[in-house]
């Protein structure tokens, strides 16, 4: 059985893994300008980003854990911008 104290404590380290998540991908912001100026990065990684991050938001919402979810839908737009335009 979980306590009332446990209950509270996963749920605040499950938002703040959601706003580190959230850090994480929105940190593709310098490669996607880099790959704008000319400068290409490795396609590779943000496009296994990508989909990684497509996977967990559709397995976050079929189980309604949102801030599952919510931590990786920004992967799917940043990651998916960071692999265009470093092609």
């Amino acid at each position: 059985m979980i306590k009332k104290n446990d209950e509270r404590f996963i749920q605040i380290l499950g938002w703040v893994a959601t706003f580190t998540a959230i850090g994480m991908y929105v940190s593709y912001i310098p490669q996607i300008m880099n790959n704008l100026a000319g400068t290409k990065g490795n396609p590779i990684q943000p496009f296994v980003a990508a989909i990684n991050c497509l996977l967990w938001v559709l397995y976050g919402l079929k189980r309604k854990d949102y801030p599952l979810a919510a931590a990786n839908a920004p992967g799917i737009l940043f990651g998916a911008a960071a692999f265009f335009t470093s092609l």
